[in-house]
């Protein structure tokens, strides 16, 4: 019997990669440092704190290193919870996220939360092992095997490539900051051979740190530009997108001064307060928001991609001069054509244009009344096509208070609440708006979570897509996280459902009952509220983040109350 035969060996007996073996000439010599060491050594003198990831045969020369280093690695269930969780970290602070996987499965698995850092512009470092090259077919069937590993990562990332040996990795990990700190962020991978990891290697070297912080900047000349243009219009209207993080101050006093009214987009929503008069909301996605942008006569585009996710629409909708600043050269030259592309970080340009903007404009021409009638009618619109989740999302955003984030996947409830909410500051909603990749609020949420100094932070999620990356609820158990997980449960693909009716197709695959959350919850040692009324929901919110331990906050629609 085959199950015999397996209960007869032991680990040791269990063949390893002929890489790994005793003996081989390319086996560790253990006395030495090896080039997985060095790269985790190499990681920490560029800052990285925390990793996370997945050991295996094939990568776990990159933990010989690791307590070494000083890096903290968090244990995933699962590499794609593993990438998600980098991905929620570097949202948090700033800084790059950073995932160790192995070989083939390992690296397709984290592929996903590439594809959805590629999207969200999130800073993500990939470093998987590979196998090594071989020019022979006879090696086919080598464990973990890809055709091509390099290229297949290169579909979801801004490149992918091999480190050889110490000189290799330098380069690649020098190259890789530099481009996270200069350009628009987005996932990078690096591989290394099996044998590669586990030689003896010389310490990675790299040039000085404070080369690393120099994005390009818009000059001087094109900032005056911009300032007497704004200067000269009655009805500016700015867009913020997620480029203009950290300039909310600079952001807030130009458009005081000019008087301008302001859209944004999902990623740039708080860099004006949610409440302004002027300000209607993340709301591009609303046919109405086209007549509103007809009406401007001048649209300053600062640090937003304005892809179809922000849209749902091929154009704008303005019928007036058009400024764009965004630090990646493809979105100036995309079909809006802005009459005046402006290359640099969308960030240091408005703090230079708040400097430059010294006048004010006493006769704007925008009416706030209106404003606000507008972003009413923008709240009723969204609250009529999915009813019933407004008034839980405003509860949600209450009980978070200031400081916290949320962290949502692909579902109605997420859909709702990250365009009605209104938020003072930046970067207080994170969701998976581009790639739409499911499985991403758990994860995500623990990355954040364990940010130095972190913020009170709340995860979102459909009783459907939670359980794609379910088994994370261990990690957040484990960690002691005071993290309530907030579980939108319609009992199935709700919002398929509604798209199919639309269509006039008969539903169909859209039913799925969940598990008990209750008993699951026990089962992982997480806490479980069910509320029955906002009231209650109100109360396991604040109780789940006062906890320290994750709570399960069961909704089933709909919810009454106030």
């Amino acid at each position: 019997m085959v199950s015999d035969l397996k209960s007869t060996l032991s680990l040791s007996e269990i063949p390893m990669p002929r890489e790994l073996q005793a003996g081989d000439t390319t086996a560790t010599d253990v006395t030495a440092t090896t080039l997985g060491a060095r790269i985790c050594q190499g990681l920490a003198e560029r800052g990285v704190e925390v990793v996370f990831g997945v050991p295996g045969i094939h990568n776990i020369e990159l933990y010989r290193g690791l307590e070494a280093s000083g890096l903290r690695h968090v244990l995933a269930r699962h590499e794609q919870g593993a990438g998600f969780m980098a991905i929620g970290y570097a949202a948090a602070t700033g800084n790059p996220g950073v995932a160790f996987v192995i070989t083939g499965p390992g690296l397709c698995n984290v592929m996903t939360p590439m594809g959805q850092a590629y999207s969200d512009s999130v800073p993500l470092l990939v470093i998987s092992s590979c196998l090594d090259p071989t020019g022979s077919s006879a090696t086919r069937g080598r464990l973990h095997e890809m055709k091509d590993q390099e290229g297949a990562a290169e579909t979801v990332c801004a490149w992918s490539a091999t480190a050889y040996d110490s000189e290799g990795a330098s380069g690649l990990l020098e190259r890789a900051f530099r481009e996270l700190a200069t350009s628009r962020p987005r996932p990078i991978h690096i591989q290394v051979p099996l044998s590669a990891l586990a030689a003896p290697a010389s310490p990675l070297v790299f040039p000085s740190a404070d080369v690393l912080s120099c994005p390009p900047e818009v000059s001087s000349n094109d900032v005056q530009t911009v300032a007497r243009e704004i200067g000269s219009a009655r009805k500016p209207i700015f867009i913020f997108g997620g480029g203009a993080h950290g300039a909310d101050e600079s952001a807030r006093a130009v458009v005081d001064r000019s008087q301008a009214a302001v859209f944004t987009t999902l990623a740039g929503k708080g860099i004006i307060s949610g409440s302004h008069g002027r300000n209607f909301g993340a709301t591009l996605s609303r046919p109405q928001s086209q007549a509103i942008l007809a009406d401007a006569d001048l649209v300053v585009v600062i640090g937003a991609e304005l892809g179809e996710t922000d849209l749902w629409r091929e154009q704008l909708g303005h019928q007036c001069p058009l400024i764009r600043v965004d630090i990646d050269p493809g979105v100036l030259a995309d079909s809006h054509r802005a009459d005046l592309p402006l290359l640099g970080d969308a960030a240091r340009f408005l703090r230079h244009l708040d400097r430059a903007f010294l006048f004010g404009n006493d006769d704007g021409g925008w009416d706030e009344q209106m404003v606000r009638a507008a972003r009413d009618a923008f709240r009723a619109s969204a609250d009529a096509a999915r009813p019933g989740i407004a008034r839980a999302a405003d509860v949600l955003v209450n009980a978070m208070g200031k400081g916290a984030l949320v962290f949502s996947d692909m579902t109605q409830f997420a859909y709702v609440g990250r365009e009605i909410a209104l938020f003072d500051s930046p970067g207080r909603w994170h969701h998976p708006s581009g790639f739409g990749a499911l499985g991403y609020a758990l994860p995500a949420a623990i990355g954040a979570s364990l940010a130095p100094n972190p913020a009170r932070v709340i995860a979102v999620a459909g009783d459907y897509g939670f359980q794609y990356t379910l088994p994370e609820l261990a990690t957040a158990v484990e960690l002691g996280l005071g993290l309530p997980i907030v579980i939108w449960d319609n009992a199935g693909l709700k919002e398929i459902e509604d798209a199919m009716v639309g269509l006039g197709i008969p539903p169909s695959a859209v039913e799925a009952p969940g598990p008990d959350f209750g008993k699951l919850a026990e089962a992982y040692g997480a806490g479980y509220r069910r509320p029955r009324d906002l009231t209650e929901f109100d109360k396991a919110v604040a109780t789940g983040l006062a906890r320290e331990r994750p709570t399960l906050v069961h909704l089933t629609p709909p919810l009454t109350g106030t």
